[in-house]
């Protein structure tokens, strides 16, 4: 599909605020920069990612730290140049792939019509070591919901009938990028459902061949590669 074919929207789905700035940030912001419709989409409230030291865990603390994140995620859209940020504000901390949840990316999706979709990894990976705070049960609900969503239910007419009463009919992503992926630079084509492809990591496009080096391309380009880490101790959830 050539780029005069597709429609230039892409849209990256994410349990929390900030889990695309460590992951996609680059990426977006390139696509951004070319022309790209980059809608974000986060699912959970951010309501469970306040300092680890807090005693005072309750309603009222919990609406603060919503605001602040969704605020400080509003001005991190801005400055990368997205489109809109959309907050599902599911509870944090409780995610799971419902089907309700896989409904809701699916409109999303049948609504906005993207041609890129960016998700989380739904499996954990051991190599080179083991990050847990990257795989935060949270991130892999969302991985595992988005990729349902996407296949096949988003191009399935049978699922989710209702949709189509609401004038969404079905739709086909045709490039998929998994944050954190097991395997880096792998790509399958989604267009054609390939059966024998792994995940997309956020470092190439979605296209039926194997990619060798896990280096990262163009400078700027990618999150993965250049974004600065905090020690795991400042990450919020």
């Amino acid at each position: 599909m050539s780029d005069l074919e597709q429609q230039r929207v892409a849209m990256v789905i994410m349990a929390h605020p900030d889990d695309a700035e460590f992951g996609c940030a680059g990426t977006v912001a390139g696509w951004a920069r070319e022309g790209w419709d980059v809608y974000y989409v986060v699912i959970t409230d951010a309501s469970a990612g306040g300092p680890d030291e807090a005693t005072d865990v309750g309603s009222a603390a919990r609406s603060a730290i919503t605001a602040t994140r969704k605020a400080e995620q509003r001005a991190a859209a801005a400055v990368l140049g997205l489109r809109d940020v959309i907050f599902l504000d599911k509870p944090d901390g409780l995610l799971e792939p419902t089907i309700e949840l896989r409904r809701d990316l699916v409109r999303l999706m049948r609504r906005y019509r993207p041609t890129r979709v960016v998700c989380q990894s739904p499996e954990r990976s051991w190599r080179p070591t083991m990050a847990i705070g990257r795989y935060h049960p949270d991130h892999l609900a969302a991985g595992v919901a988005t990729l349902a969503a996407i296949y096949p239910a988003c191009q399935n007419p049978w699922d989710f009938p209702e949709l189509l009463d609401e004038g969404l009919p079905p739709h086909k992503v045709r490039e998929i990028y998994i944050m954190g992926a097991p395997e880096q630079n792998y790509a399958s084509d989604a267009e054609h459902g390939k059966q024998d492809g792994g995940y997309v990591s956020d470092h190439w496009l979605a296209r039926p061949t194997q990619r060798k080096s896990s280096s990262c391309p163009e400078e700027g380009t990618v999150a993965e590669c250049a974004a600065p880490r905090r020690p795991t101790s400042e990450f919020r959830r």
